[in-house]
């Protein structure tokens, strides 16, 4: 598959793609996408920015769409036919943008359930009939356990940035939201990395289904520029500030380790003339999102996070990402500079590197060239 004209598309899903100038698709749409028109369920596994959302909502239109077009439309209300549960109600409003274009010409229905709205707004959101939702696995269980909402008609089951939704403990409702399903739904899973918890859910429900992995998984992509800076005797902020005297094209995302780290940062940039906004855990939701947008709108250049940034967010203008303090692990190393270089453009990392965070820079040193990978669970796929 070398483009998107060599799928056997719906006039409707072909025109959307030719207009929006979607030609060329990613390896991990290249690959899942004949699959899944197919009816095949997949896991696929995939580098943070590589187009995992049109690899499974152009299938879902095209299934939706085609049963419509058969003379077998969506009629009952809170009844949808395809579900997409994502970990973040960012993410969830970031994949509704995706199918958005393509539902003016399908007229199909897309909906939300996503946490931190109140429950009268979601069920606001699902009266009526509609064929897509987009949820939040625990608003989606609280509505199944009042019975607002019905997964009886679900023909399509996907789990988006499944990596982070189960790393934040939601495998118990992820087995209701799947025991809610026909059993012969389709099923997907896309994730940027395998987690023990990601590899529990996988044995479980997704025996037996196609393993994608693309080349990239578990290394940072090649239009990526990787830079170490040696933090001496603990002084980070200096160092910082040097940094910010040269400018990049598009905004700088600062991670942190802990909220109160994230909180200091922020302060000391404050102080000394440099606007910023925070967004991490266990902060008022509304301004949460509000420094998120003057972020993404371009209002405020800095960004300063813990690693609830580093997951799922499509920032389309971040141009660089600085590692304040480097995290332990290499699976949130990845996430993080995955926000950054996404979907072929360039971006810039900088790292400030201790002495204690010399064996993460080992490791640093292979994926920048792709030639080591970054050990990760073994997947099992029986037949």
């Amino acid at each position: 598959m070398n483009s998107f004209t060599d799928l056997d598309l719906l006039p409707t899903l072909q025109a959307t793609l030719t207009e929006k100038g979607f030609m060329i698709p990613t390896e991990i749409q290249a690959r899942a996408l004949p699959l899944l028109l197919k009816g095949r369920s997949i896991v696929g596994v995939a580098e943070t920015g590589s187009g995992k959302t049109m690899a499974y909502a152009l299938p879902i239109l095209q299934l939706l769409k085609t049963l419509e077009n058969e003379g077998d439309p969506v009629r009952a209300s809170s009844q949808p036919r395809a579900a997409v549960i994502v970990p973040t109600r960012e993410l969830g409003e970031q994949v509704s943008k995706v199918f958005k274009p393509f539902t003016h010409t399908t007229r199909l229905r897309v909906r939300t359930v996503l946490g931190g709205t109140t429950l009268e707004i979601a069920k606001r959101n699902i009266q009526g009939p509609f064929e897509v939702l987009v949820a939040t696995p625990g608003r989606l269980v609280k509505l199944l356990d009042r019975r607002l909402l019905s997964l009886n008609d679900v023909r399509f089951l996907v789990f988006d940035e499944a990596d982070q939704m189960l790393d934040q403990g939601f495998l118990p409702d992820a087995g209701r939201i799947v025991g809610a399903c026909p059993e012969e739904r389709q099923l997907a899973l896309f994730s940027a990395t395998v987690s023990p918890a990601v590899q529990t859910l996988m044995s479980k429900l997704f025996a037996g289904v196609e393993v994608i992995r693309s080349q990239g998984f578990h290394r940072v992509v090649a239009t990526l520029t990787t830079k170490n800076r040696t933090v001496t005797n603990g002084k980070r902020f200096p160092l910082l500030e040097s940094l910010l005297v040269d400018g990049v094209k598009g905004g700088t995302l600062i991670f942190t380790n802990t909220r109160e780290q994230c909180d200091n940062l922020a302060q000391e940039l404050q102080k000394t003339g440099h606007s910023c906004v925070i967004y991490r855990g266990e902060m008022d939701k509304v301004q949460r999102r509000a420094n998120l947008k003057a972020f993404r709108e371009g209002k405020i250049g800095l960004l300063i996070s813990t690693d609830l940034a580093s997951r799922g967010l499509d920032v389309e203008h971040v141009g660089r990402v600085i590692n304040y303090h480097l995290p332990q692990q290499m699976e949130n190393y990845i996430h993080r500079v995955g926000r950054t270089a996404r979907a072929g453009r360039s971006g810039l990392v900088i790292n400030f590197v201790t002495e204690r965070d010399q064996p993460l820079v080992e490791q640093l040193d292979g994926i920048k060239t792709g030639a080591a990978r970054v050990a990760a669970p073994k997947i099992i796929v029986r037949n």
